[in-house]
Protein backbone atom coordinates (compact mmCIF):
# COMPACT_ATOMS: atom_id res chain seq x y z
CA UNK A 1 0.00 0.00 0.00
CA UNK A 2 1.55 3.57 -0.72
CA UNK A 3 1.87 6.63 1.40
CA UNK A 4 -1.57 7.51 2.32
CA UNK A 5 -0.79 10.74 3.19
CA UNK A 6 1.15 11.30 -0.32
CA UNK A 7 -2.15 10.11 -1.73
CA UNK A 8 -4.39 12.26 -0.33
CA UNK A 9 -1.71 15.70 -1.35
CA UNK A 10 -2.10 14.40 -4.63
CA UNK A 11 -5.89 13.96 -4.39
CA UNK A 12 -6.51 17.47 -3.37
CA UNK A 13 -4.51 18.95 -6.15
CA UNK A 14 -6.80 17.56 -8.76
CA UNK A 15 -4.81 14.36 -9.29
CA UNK A 16 -7.53 11.51 -10.49
CA UNK A 17 -5.62 8.80 -10.03
CA UNK A 18 -4.76 9.39 -6.68
CA UNK A 19 -8.39 10.31 -6.10
CA UNK A 20 -9.49 7.39 -7.35
CA UNK A 21 -6.77 5.44 -5.33
CA UNK A 22 -7.76 7.20 -2.25
CA UNK A 23 -11.75 6.43 -2.73
CA UNK A 24 -10.89 2.74 -3.47
CA UNK A 25 -8.51 1.69 -0.83
CA UNK A 26 -11.58 3.15 1.61
CA UNK A 27 -14.82 2.10 0.01
CA UNK A 28 -15.48 -1.38 1.31
CA UNK A 29 -14.50 0.55 5.13
CA UNK A 30 -17.34 3.16 4.13
CA UNK A 31 -19.73 0.77 2.81
CA UNK A 32 -19.60 -1.58 5.95
CA UNK A 33 -20.51 1.30 7.94
CA UNK A 34 -23.15 2.75 6.19
CA UNK A 35 -24.73 -0.59 5.80
CA UNK A 36 -24.28 -1.25 9.74
CA UNK A 37 -25.90 2.47 10.07
CA UNK A 38 -29.23 2.30 7.40
CA UNK A 39 -29.27 -2.00 8.10
CA UNK A 40 -30.84 -1.48 4.50
CA UNK A 41 -28.39 -2.76 1.54
CA UNK A 42 -30.30 -0.44 -0.87
CA UNK A 43 -29.60 2.27 0.78
CA UNK A 44 -25.94 1.30 1.80
CA UNK A 45 -25.30 1.38 -1.94
CA UNK A 46 -26.55 4.40 -2.37
CA UNK A 47 -25.66 6.46 0.18
CA UNK A 48 -21.75 4.83 -0.07
CA UNK A 49 -22.23 5.77 -3.67
CA UNK A 50 -22.95 9.58 -3.29
CA UNK A 51 -20.49 9.86 -0.60
CA UNK A 52 -18.47 9.03 -3.10
CA UNK A 53 -19.88 11.81 -5.18
CA UNK A 54 -19.19 14.39 -2.75
CA UNK A 55 -16.02 13.19 -1.82
CA UNK A 56 -14.85 13.82 -5.60
CA UNK A 57 -16.97 17.18 -5.55
CA UNK A 58 -15.28 18.28 -2.29
CA UNK A 59 -11.81 17.12 -2.31
CA UNK A 60 -10.32 20.00 -2.35
CA UNK A 61 -11.69 21.80 0.46
CA UNK A 62 -10.21 18.63 2.37
CA UNK A 63 -8.37 19.58 5.45
CA UNK A 64 -6.44 17.03 6.98
CA UNK A 65 -7.49 17.82 10.36
CA UNK A 66 -8.86 14.58 10.66
CA UNK A 67 -8.23 11.03 8.89
CA UNK A 68 -9.26 10.50 5.51
CA UNK A 69 -11.72 7.96 6.57
CA UNK A 70 -13.20 10.05 8.84
CA UNK A 71 -14.11 12.89 6.73
CA UNK A 72 -15.96 10.33 4.42
CA UNK A 73 -17.94 9.09 7.55
CA UNK A 74 -18.84 12.77 8.28
CA UNK A 75 -20.36 13.00 4.54
CA UNK A 76 -21.99 10.09 4.81
CA UNK A 77 -23.44 10.39 8.51
CA UNK A 78 -24.79 13.53 7.25
CA UNK A 79 -26.56 12.14 3.74
CA UNK A 80 -28.07 9.78 6.27
CA UNK A 81 -29.39 12.35 8.90
CA UNK A 82 -30.33 14.58 5.51
CA UNK A 83 -32.69 11.88 3.75
CA UNK A 84 -34.22 10.44 7.41
CA UNK A 85 -35.14 14.14 7.55
CA UNK A 86 -36.46 14.05 3.72
CA UNK A 87 -38.28 10.68 4.39
CA UNK A 88 -39.26 10.94 8.32
CA UNK A 89 -41.74 8.35 9.77
CA UNK A 90 -43.07 7.27 5.95
CA UNK A 91 -43.41 3.83 6.09
CA UNK A 92 -40.59 3.58 8.69
CA UNK A 93 -41.97 0.25 10.62
CA UNK A 94 -42.31 -1.36 7.51
CA UNK A 95 -38.98 -0.19 5.87
CA UNK A 96 -36.68 -1.24 8.85
CA UNK A 97 -38.69 -4.22 9.27
CA UNK A 98 -38.33 -5.36 5.68
CA UNK A 99 -34.95 -4.45 5.72
CA UNK A 100 -33.95 -6.26 8.47
CA UNK A 101 -35.64 -9.34 7.52
CA UNK A 102 -34.01 -9.15 4.28
CA UNK A 103 -30.25 -8.45 6.05
CA UNK A 104 -31.23 -11.82 8.60
CA UNK A 105 -32.18 -13.54 5.25
CA UNK A 106 -28.97 -13.16 3.61
CA UNK A 107 -26.91 -13.82 6.53
CA UNK A 108 -28.61 -17.63 6.88
CA UNK A 109 -28.20 -17.88 3.19
CA UNK A 110 -24.20 -17.73 3.49
CA UNK A 111 -24.78 -20.01 7.02
CA UNK A 112 -23.60 -16.86 9.44
CA UNK A 113 -25.47 -15.93 12.75
CA UNK A 114 -27.37 -13.64 13.18
CA UNK A 115 -26.26 -11.89 16.41
CA UNK A 116 -28.53 -10.73 19.09
CA UNK A 117 -26.44 -7.56 19.16
CA UNK A 118 -26.77 -6.70 15.70
CA UNK A 119 -30.80 -6.96 16.00
CA UNK A 120 -31.45 -5.02 18.68
CA UNK A 121 -29.09 -2.25 17.21
CA UNK A 122 -31.78 -2.66 14.56
CA UNK A 123 -34.59 -1.70 16.68
CA UNK A 124 -32.90 1.66 17.74
CA UNK A 125 -33.68 4.75 15.73
CA UNK A 126 -31.18 6.04 13.33
CA UNK A 127 -29.83 8.61 15.45
CA UNK A 128 -29.08 5.99 18.14
CA UNK A 129 -27.63 3.90 15.85
CA UNK A 130 -25.26 6.29 14.59
CA UNK A 131 -23.71 7.35 18.00
CA UNK A 132 -23.23 3.75 19.13
CA UNK A 133 -21.76 2.44 16.26
CA UNK A 134 -19.40 5.19 16.00
CA UNK A 135 -18.53 4.91 19.92
CA UNK A 136 -18.26 1.25 20.49
CA UNK A 137 -17.77 0.03 17.28
CA UNK A 138 -15.19 1.97 15.67
CA UNK A 139 -14.26 3.66 18.30
CA UNK A 140 -15.20 7.12 17.90
CA UNK A 141 -14.71 9.75 20.86
CA UNK A 142 -17.87 11.88 21.84
CA UNK A 143 -16.11 14.93 20.68
CA UNK A 144 -15.16 13.31 17.36
CA UNK A 145 -18.62 12.06 16.83
CA UNK A 146 -20.14 15.68 17.52
CA UNK A 147 -17.57 17.18 14.96
CA UNK A 148 -18.46 14.73 12.72
CA UNK A 149 -22.16 14.70 12.96
CA UNK A 150 -22.51 18.62 13.13
CA UNK A 151 -24.11 17.66 16.58
CA UNK A 152 -23.71 19.36 20.12
CA UNK A 153 -21.63 17.02 22.54
CA UNK A 154 -24.54 16.88 24.76
CA UNK A 155 -26.55 15.28 22.01
CA UNK A 156 -24.28 12.98 21.40
CA UNK A 157 -23.55 11.11 24.90
CA UNK A 158 -27.45 12.04 25.47
CA UNK A 159 -27.41 9.36 21.85
CA UNK A 160 -25.15 7.07 23.14
CA UNK A 161 -26.47 6.71 26.56
CA UNK A 162 -29.83 6.53 25.85
CA UNK A 163 -29.04 3.75 22.80
CA UNK A 164 -27.27 1.64 25.07
CA UNK A 165 -29.97 1.54 27.22
CA UNK A 166 -32.41 0.40 24.92
CA UNK A 167 -29.72 -2.11 23.65
CA UNK A 168 -29.76 -3.20 27.36
CA UNK A 169 -33.32 -3.96 27.90
CA UNK A 170 -33.36 -5.17 24.34
CA UNK A 171 -30.99 -8.39 25.44
CA UNK A 172 -32.36 -8.69 28.92
CA UNK A 173 -35.59 -9.29 27.21
CA UNK A 174 -34.70 -11.40 24.69
CA UNK A 175 -32.61 -13.64 27.34
CA UNK A 176 -35.60 -14.03 29.59
CA UNK A 177 -37.40 -14.91 26.05
CA UNK A 178 -34.99 -17.36 25.91
CA UNK A 179 -34.62 -18.74 29.00
CA UNK A 180 -38.53 -19.35 29.45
Amino acid sequence: MHDEAAIIKQAVKGDIRSLSELLRLHYSFLYQYVLKLTMDKSKAEDITQETMLKAIEKIGTYKAKAKFSTWLIAIASRLVIDRARRSQRERRYVQEEGALRQLRYESLGRMNDWPDALEALGQLDENHRMAVLLKYYYGYAQEEIADMLDTPLGTVKSRIHAGIKQLRKEMAQDEEERSS
